[in-house]
This record gives C-alpha cells, sequence and structure tokens, in this order.
C-alpha cells in the first residue's frame, strides 16, 4: 500500500478545515495510507475518517521543538517510507520537513497561499475586490498538483456519525436549541460582549414568548466557549437570563461538538467553532468584523448569506482579525443587536 503524509499544523480552525477534504481523499483512494500530521492535542478530530487515515501528533513545544526536535519527528514518522507529502500549512518549520523528504526522492507538493491577493484584499485602495480561493479548495489543489483528484460535496457533514447519536453524558439533551460561541482569537473577530449580551438577553424573551403563544417548550440557549475569563461572563449571563445554560468547563472537546450537532442552529463569531459546527452539518450564522469570508475562511458548506457583516468602506482590514482598528472603535462590528436577534428566528422560522 502507497503511503502519504499529510502536514497542517496551526489553529484548530485551520486544521478542522482539512478533514473534508482528508476523507474525501480516502474515500476515493482506499489503496492508499493517509498519515495526518498535526499538533497532538488535535488528534481526536481525526478518529471519526476512513480506516486507511491514521493521525500522528507531534510534540512541538516538546521533543519535536527546534531543529533537533524536527529531526525526531522525521525519525518517529519513518519519512522515508512515504511516497509523497502534501505540506497544507507552508511555513519555516514545515518547509524544512517537506524539504528532507525531498532530498528523498519523495513526491511533495505545497500550499499556496496567494498573500498577494490576499494583502490587496484588505487594501482600501484597491477596487476591484472579489472572493478569494476557499481554503478547502486550496488545500484540495495541493493534493491535485500530486495526482489526486479529490471530489468534495458540500452537503455531507464531515463528523456526523461521530458526533450525531448519542448525547454527551447521562443527561438527555433536546435535539433542539440554539448554540451560541461569542469569543475568538482576535479583537477584530469579537462582537461586543455588551452587545452580545443583549442579543441572549432579547433572544432568551422572544423564545419565551413564542413558546408561550404556541404551547410548546421554549428552546434553550446555549453558551460556548473556554477559560476561566469566558466561564465567568458566560456563566453570569446564564444566572441573568433564563432558558439559558453555559457549556464551558462541562464538556470535553469530543463532546461538545457531538452537542453542537444536536443544535438547530449556532452563532458564532469567524472562529474554530464555526468550523466545527460546520463539520457536523449544523447550520451556522456567523458574525464578521475586521475580517471578511471573501478571504476564504468561510465554514465547510455554509452559506455567505448567513454571514452577518456591515458593508463599509474599511472592512476587510485584516485576514486573520489580529490588526488594530485605525479608528479605535472597531465599528465594522456595531450591528445591532436586535437585527441578529431577527436573522437567528427568521432562520429558525425557515427550518420549521
Amino acid at each position: 500500500m502507497k503511503k502519504l503524509l499529510v502536514i497542517r499544523f496551526s489553529a484548530l480552525g485551520d486544521v478542522a478545515m482539512v478533514l473534508p477534504v482528508i476523507k474525501a481523499l480516502a474515500v476515493a483512494y482506499p489503496d492508499w495510507d493517509i498519515t495526518m500530521l498535526s499538533k497532538k492535542q488535535w488528534a481526536s478530530l481525526f478518529l471519526d475518517l476512513p480506516d486507511n487515515v491514521h493521525f500522528f501528533g507531534a510534540d512541538l513545544r516538546g521533543k519535536h521543538s527546534g531543529l533537533a526536535g524536527l529531526n525526531r519527528l522525521l525519525h518517529d514518522l519513518k519519512y522515508w517510507e512515504f511516497d509523497a507529502v502534501a505540506d497544507l500549512h507552508a511555513v519555516i518549520r514545515t518547509l524544512y520537513l517537506r524539504h528532507r523528504c525531498l532530498w528523498r526522492g519523495k513526491r511533495v507538493a505545497h500550499l499556496h497561499k496567494d498573500r498577494y491577493q490576499k494583502w490587496l484584499l484588505v487594501r482600501h485602495f484597491y477596487q476591484y475586490k472579489h472572493p478569494l480561493q476557499s481554503t478547502i479548495s486550496r488545500y484540495r489543489t495541493v493534493f491535485e498538483e500530486l495526482g489526486f483528484e479529490v471530489p468534495l460535496q458540500d452537503s455531507d457533514p464531515i463528523l456526523r456519525r461521530r458526533f450525531s447519536v448519542g448525547s454527551p453524558s447521562a443527561k438527555t439533551l433536546d435535539k433542539h436549541g440554539i448554540g451560541i460561541a461569542p469569543f475568538a482569537a482576535h479583537k477584530g473577530k469579537i462582537y461586543p460582549l455588551d452587545k452580545m449580551e443583549e442579543v441572549v438577553k432579547q433572544l432568551s424573551d422572544r423564545l419565551e414568548a413564542r413558546a408561550e403563544k404556541e404551547g410548546i417548550e421554549c428552546e434553550k440557549i446555549y453558551l460556548f466557549g473556554a477559560g476561566p475569563k469566558e466561564e465567568e461572563i458566560l456563566k453570569r449571563w446564564a444566572k441573568q437570563y433564563k432558558h439559558v445554560e453555559c457549556l464551558v468547563g462541562k464538556y470535553s472537546m469530543d463532546e461538545e461538538i457531538r452537542f453542537m450537532s444536536t443544535l438547530r442552529l449556532m452563532i458564532t463569531m469567524d472562529s474554530a467553532n464555526m468550523h466545527l459546527a460546520s463539520l457536523v452539518g449544523t447550520r451556522v450564522l456567523s458574525i464578521w468584523g475586521a475580517t471578511h469570508p471573501w478571504a476564504g475562511f468561510l465554514g465547510y458548506g455554509q452559506s455567505e448569506n448567513d454571514c452577518i457583516q456591515l458593508s463599509i468602506p474599511c472592512r476587510p482590514c485584516s485576514i486573520y482579525g489580529n490588526r488594530r482598528c485605525q479608528f479605535g472603535d472597531y465599528r465594522c462590528l456595531d450591528i445591532e443587536p436586535r437585527n441578529i436577534v431577527e436573522r437567528v428566528l427568521g432562520a429558525l422560522a425557515v427550518e420549521e
């Protein structure tokens, strides 16, 4: 059996976007043994993929750090046994890894990030902006350079088999509800928390009123986050408003993703939670500020029609949301809470 090495480190959202491509590739080429090399903490994401996909977790802050660590990583991988290498990250670390494989005569292809077009997308003087190739499509192109055809289908939930059956714990969960994940890695991506709290309040009131009118059980709102600071904020919201539950600290990442698959809808930022919900086939209303879906990071299978964003001249100003606002007020995120609530209720009504 021929062997393929796929490399992608980086943040959770970037790694999550690899899954649709890896799954399609594994199904299309069952005679290839595929090893996914990534950070060890993301191992659980790859447990549900076909049997010819294996995960190798790198300890980039421990035994695999530095040049000596990368050499140890190559040895641990037995890199000489691979027939082809797909570098889906294209940074200095993976440049070294793939060149070591190239020197051994392996077929190698790497990600082309199209930095110039992304640079133009966030330049206000450039008037000919257009949607760029999606990150998932860029991953697919790398495999095509190696001679693989990857038949992607946007309607196929990648992790549905694994996470949609059962519940995160012994507790019985409704097959309805709305998830809200109000945080992201950078400030330029985070809808102001005072406004998001107002969204939670209004949505709680509207859902309760609808339930009383129709004589049905009120749908709950579930809050997603991580870490003590986020937990403190979300627990306060859950305590203050009806039909709201904070999930921080209750479940593992696997269980949270399974929980997402039971929800009717998720509200997220341009964040990892958007991608995780997308992988289980849950519809996502995503809020965009400094970043823009045209940069290619929209969740797998999601529609741009479900992106909540303002059309203002200074947007987008950042590809990753890590640039400071030139005005200091992040006006790109000055979206009225009631507008978000109406979008949510409208989406729920359509599904019903």
